[in-house]
């Protein structure tokens, strides 16, 4: 765990605790790079911009990640953050010194099992930013874990679906098509990859929950561990349809940018 490349103390760590504003990516690196790190990358300097009003700079960013890996001989999941340690509860808006820490974990092996979802009706606070406010998500997969389900599936009062806690999600059609819910998500890299290597029209619709019946299929996306079927949301179940390990296989073969 580095803070701007330089070991992380208890008091570097105690304003995410306390103040909580800030926000991050998450990407899997293997032997020193990272399929799509240009799009993390660029929702990084995105972000820092919406967030705290402030330029961040890629080639910094590089720099930190490759000082933390600089052992790492096996695949891990690396999370960039970004925060001020300087910032109060009462001052978020003063003028920002965005600082990078980066800590990691073992990735994931892959493919992971099928997933089971609940929905709910929720949504994220400025849902198209990948920001530390977690603790409304974590707390409605809590609850669907506690029901029985692996994840949560967020819906609006209509019914209307948008994104996973932490993962896009795709439908599938009779046709073989994928389509992506109409809604205000945050767009995943995974997601992002998916739709540029895929020889057909990028689809999005409004879908609904009750809804979900008329699709064959669906999907996970993220960047931890990439194509994820999705077994079922509520009672509506599905088989794993081959398009899965299409997209799975269009999406690992993507060559990796070097950090």
């Amino acid at each position: 765990m580095e803070l701007n490349a330089a070991p992380a103390t208890a008091d570097d760590l105690a304003p995410l605790g306390l103040v909580g504003f800030g926000h991050f990516t998450s990407m899997h690196v293997r032997n020193g790079s990272v399929r799509g790190l240009e799009l993390h990358l660029d929702r990084l300097a995105r972000d820092c911009r919406t967030v705290f009003d402030a330029l961040l700079d890629p080639d910094r960013i590089r720099d930190a990640v490759r000082h933390a890996i600089r052992d790492v001989d096996v695949d891990v999941v690396v999370r960039v953050t970004v925060y001020d340690r300087k910032l109060t509860l009462a001052r978020p808006g003063d003028p920002a010194h965005p600082e990078l820490l980066i800590t990691m974990r073992e990735a994931p092996s892959t493919p992971q099992p099928p997933l089971r979802l609940q929905s709910v009706v929720y949504s994220r606070d400025v849902p198209k930013v990948k920001h530390l406010g977690l603790f409304g998500a974590e707390y409605q997969r809590a609850l669907a874990q506690r029901a029985g389900f692996d994840d949560v599936l967020f819906t609006d009062r209509d019914g209307s679906v948008s994104e996973i806690a932490t993962s896009n999600i795709a439908f599938i059609t009779d046709e073989g098509q994928l389509v992506w819910p109409r809604a205000e998500v945050l767009a995943g890299t995974t997601m992002r990859l998916i739709n540029q290597v895929r020889d057909e029209e990028v689809l999005t619709e409004r879908i609904t929950n009750p809804g979900l019946e008329r699709y064959v299929g669906a999907v996970a996306t993220n960047a931890a561990t990439g194509v994820r079927t999705v077994a079922s949301v509520d009672d509506v179940r599905w088989p794993e349809h081959e398009l899965v390990a299409t997209l799975r296989k269009q999406y690992e073969s993507i060559p990796p940018q070097r950090i």
